[in-house]
C-alpha cells in the first residue's frame, strides 16, 4: 500500500469516529431528553389526577353530607352507587362520626387506610381522603380510590417517550455498528501501517544493498583494471629484489655488501605491502579467486594458536572457546586464516595496554526474520560462527556503520591502510557467509563471522606436507605462455635456474606454434588473461584437443570468468596468483608435476 492510500485510509478513519461521536451523542441526548419527558409528563399527569380526584371527593363529600347528617342509609347507598359507576373510581367509601364504613364493596385494605385529609398513592393508586363538613360540623370522612389507567391510555401517555427511546435504541445499535466498522478500519489501519513499514524497509534495505552492490561492482572494475598490469610489475619487481638478494648473498661480506642487502629487504618490503594493498581490495571486491576446501572450525582455530599469540603479544591473553561437534564448513583456508589474524590484529591495537582476547566457534541458525534484516541480503539456514571478542575501547555507532569501508581507519596516519577489516568483510562475502559487528564504548568489540554449513561427508582438506627446497628442481618441459615480456622473461629465467627445459610464448598462437614445432611439455604455465583469440583457459582447452595430456598451472594477478565463477576457481583447476616469489613459483610447479606423475595418465 502506498503512503496516499495510507493517509486517505487515515482520512476514513477520522470521519468515520466524527460520524460515530456524532450518532452516539444524539442517541444519548434523545435518551436522556425522553427521560426527563416522561419524567415531567408523569408529575404534571400525576398533579392533574391528584387535582381532579380532590375535586370529585368534594363533591362526594357533598353528595353524602345530608344523608350522614340525617342518618338516611338508602340514600347514602343511592349515592354511593351513583359514584361507583364512574369508571375513573375504583372505590368510594364513607366513615361516619364513629369511623364506621358504608361501602359497596368488601372491605379492602383501602378502607383501612388512616383517616387523614390529602391525596396519596397507594400502590399505584391515587386515594384522596376529604371530611364531610356541613355548616362548621364534621359529620364524617369520605375516601375515593381511583381506578388504575387503562392499558391503551397509558400507552398514548408515552407513545412519544416510546418512540424517542426506539430511536434512540437504533441509533444506539447503529452507533455500536460504526463502532465495529470504526475498529475494522483501524485493524486495516494498522495492517496498512505495517505493511507499508515493511515496503519501507524493504524498500531501504534494496537500496542500501543495490549501492553497496555499485560500490562493490565500481571497485571490483577499478581495482581489476589495475590489479593486472600492477601485480605483473610486482612480480617483476620482486623477482628482480629477489635475485639481486640472491647475488648480493654470494658476494663476500662488507659494509656496502649490508647496506645494499638492507636497500633491497626495504623495496622487497615495500613491494610485498603493495602486493598485499592490491590482495585486499580484491578481496574486499570480491574478486579474489577462492580455493575452497571442507575444513573443521575449530581444528583450524586451534592450529592458528602460535600464530595469534606472537600476533598479539605479551600483555593480551588468548582464550577459545570451541563448541563440540562444530558442523564442517568449505571455505578457503588460507583467506580464513587471514580474516581471523586480521580481526586479532585490529583487537591487539584496540588494547594497548593489554586484555582478553577470546576465539568462539559455535553452531547458528539463522532465520528469514534475521535474513531479512542483512541490506546485502543472506540465504537463511545453518550456519557456523566464529566470533572474535575483545575486551578493548570498543566503537561508538556512528563507527560501526564505516568499519568495512575501504581505507576507513581509526588508527594514525601510518599505522593502518584500512582494508583489514574490508578484506575480511569481502572473503566472508565472497563464501556466502555474513559479518555482523557489536561494539560498546569502554567495554569491546565482537565481530562474528558466520560461513554456511558443509552438508555431507567430504572428506577435510589435509594440510599441504612441506617440500625439501633442495627437491623443488627438474628436468621437465614446461611451455611458458606469457603476455608481459619482462615477467615472461622473470618466469622462464627461475624456471631454467631450476633446471626446466622452458618454451615461452606471448600467446596462445605462439604457443600452439611449440607444440607445432614438436615441443611436448610436461607441464602448461600460462597466464589465464591473454592477448589475440586465446585466454588461458582456451588455449588449454586447444591443448587437450591435440590429444596432449599435460598439466596446466595458471597465473593471474586478476580474473573474473575464465578459470573462476561464483569467486571460486574451477574444481580441479591449479592457480598461482601474481604477484609470486622465486620459491612460490618453484613449489607450486614442482607440487603440479609430482602429483601429475602420480595420477595414471590418459591413453
Amino acid at each position: 500500500m502506498s503512503m496516499m492510500e495510507s493517509e486517505a485510509l487515515g482520512r476514513v478513519r477520522r470521519t468515520e469516529r466524527r460520524q460515530f461521536n456524532i450518532v452516539r451523542f444524539s442517541a444519548v441526548a434523545l435518551l436522556a431528553l425522553g427521560l426527563i419527558l416522561g419524567v415531567l409528563r408523569e408529575l404534571d399527569f400525576r398533579a392533574q389526577a391528584a387535582d381532579a380526584a380532590r375535586v370529585q371527593a368534594d363533591i362526594f363529600a357533598g353528595a353524602v353530607s345530608a344523608p350522614l347528617a340525617f342518618e338516611d342509609r338508602p340514600t347514602l347507598l343511592q349515592n354511593l352507587r351513583a359514584f361507583q359507576r364512574d369508571p375513573e373510581i375504583a372505590e368510594a367509601i364513607v366513615y361516619g362520626m364513629g369511623g364506621e364504613q358504608v361501602a359497596l364493596r368488601p372491605s379492602s385494605e383501602f378502607q383501612k387506610l388512616p383517616l387523614q385529609p390529602g391525596a396519596r398513592r397507594v400502590q399505584g393508586r391515587l386515594v384522596v381522603t376529604r371530611p364531610v363538613i356541613e355548616e362548621g360540623v364534621h359529620l364524617g370522612w369520605v375516601r375515593l380510590v381511583a381506578a388504575p389507567d387503562p392499558l391503551l391510555r397509558v400507552l398514548g401517555r408515552y407513545a412519544a417517550i416510546g418512540l424517542m427511546t426506539v430511536i434512540a435504541t437504533l441509533l444506539l445499535w447503529f452507533a455500536g455498528r460504526m463502532a465495529l466498522r470504526l475498529e475494522q478500519r483501524a485493524g486495516q489501519l494498522e495492517a496498512a501501517n505495517a505493511r507499508l513499514q515493511d515496503e519501507m524497509a524493504q524498500r531501504a534495505r534494496a537500496e542500501e544493498a543495490l549501492r553497496q552492490s555499485q560500490k562493490m561492482e565500481a571497485l571490483g572494475q577499478l581495482t581489476g583494471g589495475v590489479a593486472h598490469d600492477f601485480n605483473n610489475l610486482l612480480t617483476v619487481i620482486m623477482g628482480g629484489l629477489e635475485t639481486i638478494g640472491r647475488q648480493l648473498a654470494k658476494l663476500p661480506g662488507g659494509p656496502e655488501s649490508a647496506r645494499m642487502m638492507r636497500a633491497r629487504d626495504m623495496a622487497l618490503h615495500g613491494a610485498e605491502r603493495a602486493a598485499t594493498l592490491t590482495q585486499r581490495l580484491l578481496a574486499f571486491s570480491r574478486r579474489q579467486p577462492l580455493q575452497p576446501a571442507t575444513l573443521d572450525p575449530n581444528k583450524l582455530v586451534q592450529g592458528m594458536g602460535d600464530l595469534l599469540r606472537r600476533a598479539l603479544g605479551e600483555t593480551i591473553e588468548l582464550e577459545t572457546v570451541l563448541t563440540g561437534g562444530a558442523w564442517r564448513i568449505q571455505a578457503d583456508a588460507a583467506q580464513l586464516e587471514n580474516a581471523i589474524l586480521n580481526l586479532a590484529v585490529n583487537a591487539r591495537d584496540a588494547m594497548p595496554e593489554g586484555g582478553r582476547l577470546t576465539i568462539e566457534t559455535a553452531n547458528a541458525s539463522l532465520d528469514e526474520a534475521y535474513a531479512d534484516k542483512v541490506p546485502e541480503g543472506l540465504t537463511p539456514g545453518q550456519y557456523v560462527m566464529i566470533a572474535v571478542t575483545d575486551t578493548g575501547s570498543g566503537m561508538p555507532p556512528e563507527i560501526l556503520n564505516m568499519v568495512f569501508e575501504p581505507f576507513f581507519t581509526t588508527k594514525e596516519v601510518g599505522k593502518g591502510t584500512g582494508l583489514g577489516l574490508s578484506q575480511v568483510y569481502g572473503f566472508v562475502r565472497q563464501s556466502h557467509g555474513h559479518v555482523a559487528i557489536y561494539s560498546e564504548v569502554g567495554v569491546g568489540t565482537t565481530i562474528k563471522i558466520y560461513l554456511p554449513r558443509r552438508l555431507g561427508e567430504e572428506a577435510l582438506a589435509e594440510d599441504a606436507q612441506p617440500i625439501n627446497t633442495d627437491l623443488l628442481t627438474g628436468d621437465e618441459r614446461i611451455l611458458l605462455v606469457e603476455d608481459h615480456d619482462d615477467l615472461r622473461s622473470y618466469s622462464a629465467g627461475i624456471l631454467r635456474e631450476l633446471g626446466y627445459e622452458v618454451c615461452v610464448a606471448r600467446d596462445g598462437d605462439a604457443a600452439l606454434g611449440c607444440l607445432d614445432s614438436g615441443f611436448v611439455p610436461d607441464l602448461l604455465f600460462t597466464d589465464v588473461i591473454l592477448p589475440g583469440g586465446y585466454n588461458g583457459r582456451q588455449l588449454a582447452d586447444a591443448v587437450a584437443e591435440r590429444k596432449i595430456d599435460v598439466p596446466v598451472l595458471f597465473t593471474t594477478g586478476y580474473t573474473r570468468n575464465a578459470i573462476v565463477h561464483h569467486g571460486r576457481l574451477d574444481p580441479g583447476v591449479d592457480l598461482i596468483t601474481k604477484p609470486f616469489t622465486f620459491e612460490q613459483l618453484a613449489e607450486k610447479v614442482r607440487r603440479v608435476l609430482d602429483r601429475a606423475a602420480a595420477e595414471p595418465r590418459t591413453p
